[in-house]
C-alpha cells in the first residue's frame, strides 16, 4: 500500500509494509493405506498350541465371585452341595430337604451353563449332578439324570467325565422312581380261600434312546380304623332332662 504526500518543496511517495498473510494450515491427506480393525483373538499371540487352549479356557470361564439361580450360587457351591447330596443321600432317597437343595443346585447350574456355555468346568458340575441325582429315586430327578448323562456325552465326550458316561449309556441305565402307595387289602377270613394272583406284568421295553424304568412299589397303607360309613356310626341320644 502506497500514500503520496504533496509537500511545499516538493513531492513524497513512500510505501508502507503490507501486514503479513497468516499461513493456511494444509489438509492432510488420507493415507493410502487404511487401518485394520483389532483382532477378536484375545489369545492370538500365544506361543503354543497349549497356551492358546489355556487362554481360551480362561476367557470362557464364569469369574469366581459371579452367582447363579434363584439362590445365588457359585460354581463352587454348586459342587459342594452336590458332593454333599450324593453323602446324604446313602444307597437312595426321596427326603424332600435333600431334594430342594439339590433342585436349587440345578437351577443355577442350568443359569451358568446358559451364560457361559463353554466353561470347562461344567462337565465336571455335571458329573457330580449324576452321581447324586441318579440315587434321587423320584421321577423328575432320574430324568435330569439321563438329560445331563447326555450332555456329557455329546459335549464332553473327550473329557474324563464324557468317556465314563458314554461307557454308562453303552452298558444300559435303568431309572428308578417309586409308585403310588396302595391301601393294604382286607384280611381274610378264616375259612376264605384266597384267589391265585397272576405275576405283575413287566416294564415294556424302552423306546430308542430311553432308558429302561424300573417303578418300586412301596409298602402298602393299612386302612383307617374310623368306618367309611356314616350310617353304620352308633346314635347316642341326649339324656332326657332332669326337668319336668
Amino acid at each position: 500500500m502506497s500514500y503520496t504526500l504533496v509537500l511545499a518543496s516538493g513531492i513524497l511517495v513512500f510505501t508502507l509494509p503490507q501486514p503479513a498473510t497468516p499461513a493456511v494450515a494444509a489438509t492432510p491427506q488420507p493415507s493410502a493405506t487404511t487401518s485394520q480393525p483389532a483382532s477378536k483373538d484375545l489369545c492370538g499371540a500365544t506361543k503354543s498350541k497349549w497356551a492358546h487352549l489355556k487362554c481360551e479356557e480362561f476367557n470362557s470361564s464364569a469369574p469366581g465371585d459371579e452367582y447363579f439361580g434363584r439362590m445365588k450360587m457359585s460354581y463352587l457351591g454348586i459342587d459342594n452341595t452336590y458332593k454333599d447330596g450324593a453323602i446324604s443321600a446313602g444307597a437312595y432317597t426321596t427326603d424332600p430337604h435333600l431334594i430342594a437343595k439339590l433342585d436349587f443346585a440345578t437351577d443355577a447350574l442350568r443359569k451358568w451353563a446358559a451364560k457361559y456355555p463353554n466353561d470347562p468346568e461344567l462337565a465336571r458340575s455335571y458329573y457330580l449332578a449324576v452321581l447324586v441325582l441318579r440315587k434321587v429315586y423320584t421321577q423328575p430327578e432320574q430324568q435330569v439324570t439321563w438329560e445331563f448323562m447326555h450332555v456329557l456325552a455329546a459335549k464332553y465326550g473327550n473329557t474324563y467325565f464324557g468317556k465314563t458316561m458314554k461307557t454308562t449309556i453303552a452298558q444300559g441305565y435303568t431309572e428308578h422312581w417309586f409308585g403310588l402307595a396302595q391301601i393294604c387289602p382286607a384280611p381274610l377270613l378264616l375259612d376264605a380261600v384266597p384267589l391265585a394272583m397272576s405275576n405283575a406284568t413287566p416294564a415294556p421295553s424302552p423306546a430308542p434312546g430311553r432308558p429302561d424304568v424300573e417303578i418300586i412299589t412301596p409298602p402298602c397303607v393299612e386302612r383307617s380304623s374310623a368306618p367309611e360309613d356314616p350310617s353304620t356310626l352308633t346314635r347316642i341320644d341326649p339324656s332326657p332332662s332332669p326337668l319336668p
